[in-house]
Order: C-alpha cells, then structure tokens, then sequence
C-alpha cells in the first residue's frame, strides 16, 4: 500500500506545539519522552504527529497510532489499541498498566525493542483494519 505523504505544514506545527508540551515537564520526564517521540518516529516515518485527548499522539493512515504524555509521579505511553496492549501482557508485567496505558517511570524508560514492536503491531492492526 502507497502511504500519502503528510501535509509539511501541519506537521511543523504540531512539531512546535509537541515541543513546547514536552518542555513543560520536569528535564527527566521531558528527556524520556522526547526520546519515545524520536523512537515513534523512527518507527513509522509516515506518522502524523498531533494531540489526541490533549496528549502528544502519532497518527497513520489517519487513525490514532500511539500517544504518550507525563503526569505527576510518571510517563505513560497509551498504544490505543486495547487488544494490541493485552498481546504484550508478558512483557509488561515490571510495568503498571490499566485499561488503554502503560506507566512508567523516566529513570526506567520503556525498552525501544518493546515500544517498536508494539508500534508495528499497532501499524499492522490499522493497515488490515483500514488500508
């Protein structure tokens, strides 16, 4: 499936907001998720960052993908898929976890060799689902 390339001015400015949000938070929880954001990116170039729930979120093939954001005493990362979450069960266990979000702290970051496999599972729901 050909993936449309996202709109450059959009993206500019969600980039700019997402920034801005991220840079609100205490230098620990700002730095572990800049680093998820990179990490999504890396993942799926063809993503459409934005704010979904008022929380940074990618999108693709313009369904919501993953969104992250912090909160008081941690960071969590919301793959938006309750079927894909329970999938990684096993994996997720050292990790506190309630419907639709994984928690945890900046100091013990999600590995990137889970968050990308969720990621792609998620890519591949969305592209059976809709593409």
């Amino acid at each position: 499936m050909k993936v449309k390339p996202p709109d450059k001015s959009k993206i500019a400015s969600s980039s700019a907001e997402i920034t801005a949000h991220l840079a609100k938070f205490p230098k620990a929880q700002g730095a572990a998720l800049g680093k998820l954001r990179k990490l999504i990116k890396e993942i799926v170039p063809a993503a459409v960052e934005g704010f979904s729930y008022g929380m940074p979120a990618f999108k693709y093939l313009g369904h919501p993908l993953v969104a992250y954001d912090a909160f008081k005493k941690h960071c969590s990362f919301f793959p938006m898929s309750p079927a894909i979450q329970a999938s990684f069960t096993k994996e997720l266990k050292p990790y506190n976890t309630s419907k639709g979000t994984i928690q945890f702290l900046p100091e013990k970051p999600l590995p990137a060799s889970l968050v990308k496999r969720i990621v792609k599972a998620r890519v591949m729901e969305i592209e059976e689902r809709y593409g």
